[in-house]
């Protein structure tokens, strides 16, 4: 029998119209994007359905993105479908405690609106992030804590602390790298001097997962004061640490570190395979995750569901 893996993408991957068939068809879904109108006060089916601007900017795509992943799980877990071990990438990592028990919907909700709206507030002008392709991690952090060190020993006119390090470990093959713009620049050169096939600017609002962050973690703990974290009954992993999350007083100490610290997303599909998941079923827009999977090992069953014909087809076998 399969070993399966719930995961949750973060954002990034949202698009106009994602989640619409399943709000049309599954009286379940549609029941969960009320719920996250209701909580958040937004009209999320009008902002994941209809063309608007507001789909791409932080404060509103995290709760949309969370609105269809929270959705299209409620009708697997109403077919039926178990699963062994649940996981998410940044924001994903909501997604994941819902399907873990830890948090209820209605929480999520409630802590990743205002999640949105600190990290949309905390971004300081003059950052960036770029992603650093085929070269390992070591080399890269090497350059990040280089350059931090020779540019804080630097004068330079900007209130921005100079910071650059690693946001995501997204695959052997891939690193992102996040902080002041000019210093996240200057590494992104250093790796393509190192060896790097490829750097590669990311178009977002910000330094997400740096240390420019921490102010949106503390306003973050506040948030997470207000809810409760259950007895966690499937299995989880954290993105903070790669690591199995036993005991429910850890979570919020992790959800707020998470904000400003590095994703470690490579580590957490090297866990995953280790401990025998054989199945890695990717809930939600896009198909980031199952193709940060096969960049680890192409003979790995994965399924991403994203579309109703997704759904239909992996119900069905």
């Amino acid at each position: 029998m399969a070993k399966r893996v719930f995961m949750f993408p973060g954002q990034g991957s949202q698009y106009v119209g994602m989640g619409k068939e399943f709000y049309e068809k599954y009286e379940t879904a549609k029941k969960v994007f009320d719920m996250a109108s209701e909580i958040t006060g937004l009209d999320v089916p009008a902002l994941c359905f209809e063309e608007n601007d507001k789909i791409n900017i932080t404060e509103y795509t995290q709760v949309c993105m969370l609105t269809v992943e929270a959705a299209i799980f409620a009708v697997l877990k109403e077919k039926g479908i178990e699963y062994d071990l649940t996981a998410g990438l940044s924001l994903g990592e909501y997604g994941a405690l819902i399907a873990s028990g830890a948090m209820t919907m209605e929480e999520a909700f409630k802590v990743v609106r205002k999640r949105g709206i600190y990290m949309q507030n905390a971004v300081p002008e003059g950052g960036g992030m770029s992603a650093i392709i085929g070269l390992d991690a070591a080399s890269i952090e090497e350059i990040c804590a280089e350059v931090q060190a020779a540019g804080c020993q630097a004068e330079f006119d900007s209130a921005l602390p100079y910071v650059v390090s690693v946001a995501n470990y997204n695959n052997p093959k891939q690193t992102v790298i996040t902080g002041r713009k000019d210093a996240v620049t200057i590494a992104a050169d250093k790796c393509m001097e190192k060896g790097a096939l490829k750097a590669v600017a990311l178009n977002v609002s910000g330094p997400f997962h740096s240390d420019l962050l921490k102010g949106a973690g503390e306003q973050l703990k506040e948030a997470l004061d207000e809810v409760s974290i259950n007895e966690i009954k499937v299995p989880y992993i954290a993105n903070v640490n790669a690591a199995y999350v036993k005991n429910s007083d850890e979570v919020k100490d992790l959800l707020i570190k998470q904000v400003s610290s590095s994703v470690r997303w490579t580590q957490t599909m090297e866990l995953m395979i280790a401990d025998g998941i054989d199945e890695f079923v990717e809930i939600g827009p896009g198909r980031t995750l199952t193709g940060f999977i096969k960049k680890m090992d192409r003979s790995l069953k994965t399924v991403n569901i994203d579309t109703l014909e997704d759904f239909e087809k992996y119900i069905e076998q």
